[in-house]
């Protein structure tokens, strides 16, 4: 019997404590950070376009049949190196003409230049008259011109003749050919035929927005945008290892895109940077003193306003409208609203109500590296 009665009293304790369970709210737990201030950099974002030091077009010079092609495509050559050749037989044909007419025209100065001779002395002594002697000399100040015609006709046959061979005007590397042997090319309306491309030093080029050039010029001097250093991200995301510098602005705005064309320059010892990339360029624009930052996760926009939830020291939640300055990286600039030493909860997809107690865990952090992209 008294088994019996300490069993009952037993469940009735157990009730009573799961009852009282029932009864305690559960408090949630919300990520928290403190809200800090610091000094921090901007940093401008741009996406540019390299190119080569010196990018150079092959075009032909004279018309003619490819004969030979002189080099691997996509390789590098040197200056003079010989590329292409051209079909120089008329060439050659000229340059023999234009030998035996400046032969024959030398021929012509001697027995001119001797007739000259004969008559000086004999019109001196009154055996012929002046107008002999004029006669003779200006016949061999004309055959003078005329040996001068010559040569100059064959000096431009020879120069003919040797843009048959088509040689690398710098060094560097070169494309992919779009003549192959047994194509015809001329001089007159023919494209390229190659580009070449010196990958030393190599140039980036990219746009910023008229707005973006009046905010630079008003924070940043010549002097300070000569000594700027440029960071540049490849494609995969990677920051290249060496740094750029400004080279260039353009002289005028694009009135139809209203942008402006800038130039970094770096030197690619590592000849990494290829002509054709596409490149983010970013560089320190501006810096903020005491910027208050909170990560992006703390504040919601609600229509034009914006919100953070606040916990306080009693773990209570509040929301607190804010105002926003610019966005940095993963945070946000907050201009009004909020002060150092706060706590703000990352609230994500919790539901949470003004006044509610809640578990802070603090986490996150606020970056150190940011950049602000235009």
């Amino acid at each position: 019997m008294k088994t019996n009665v300490l069993i009952v009293l037993a469940f009735v304790v157990i009730l009573a404590s799961c009852k009282e369970k029932r009864k305690s709210p559960l408090i949630p737990e919300v990520n928290v950070v403190e809200v800090t201030q610091k000094d921090v950099p901007v940093y401008a974002e741009y996406v540019g376009e390299t190119f080569g030091k010196s990018d150079v077009e092959i075009k032909p010079r004279v018309e003619g049949w490819v004969q030979a092609i002189h080099f691997k495509e996509g390789a590098a050559v040197t200056e003079g190196q010989l590329l292409y050749v051209i079909q120089d037989d008329e060439l050659r044909d000229r340059e023999q003409a234009a030998a035996a007419q400046l032969s024959q025209a030398n021929i012509m100065l001697v027995k001119v230049k001797a007739d000259l001779d004969r008559v000086k002395p004999l019109a001196q002594m009154n055996a012929l008259s002046k107008r002999d002697l004029d006669a003779a000399q200006a016949s061999y100040d004309a055959q003078r011109q005329a040996v001068t015609a010559a040569q100059a006709a064959l000096n431009n046959a020879r120069t003919q003749l040797n843009y048959s061979k088509i040689t690398a005007p710098i060094s560097g590397i070169i494309g992919i050919s779009k003549v192959q042997v047994g194509d015809y090319v001329n001089k007159l309306g023919q494209q390229s035929i190659n580009t070449i491309s010196a990958v030393g030093e190599m140039r980036i080029r990219f746009t910023i927005t008229e707005n973006d050039y009046l905010m630079f010029r008003e924070k940043m001097s010549k002097d300070s945008l000569k000594d700027l250093s440029v960071d540049l991200i490849l494609g995969d995301g990677t920051l290249f290892d060496e740094k750029g510098r400004f080279d260039l602005v353009n002289r005028e705005i694009d009135p139809t895109t209203g942008s402006l064309l800038v130039q970094a320059v770096v030197e690619n010892k590592s000849r990494l940077l290829r002509p054709g990339q596409y490149i983010k360029v970013r560089f320190q624009s501006d810096k903020i003193q005491n910027a208050i930052l909170v990560p992006q996760q703390a504040v919601n926009q609600m229509q034009s306003m914006y919100l953070t939830y606040v916990v306080n020291d009693s773990n209570k939640i509040n929301p607190r409208p804010v105002k926003t300055g610019i966005r940095i990286g993963s945070d946000w600039v907050i201009t009004e609203g909020l002060k150092p030493g706060e706590k703000v909860a990352l609230v994500g997809n919790a539901i949470i109500k003004p006044g509610m107690e809640v578990k802070p865990v603090v986490g996150g952090h606020l970056n150190d590296s940011v950049s602000s992209k235009r």
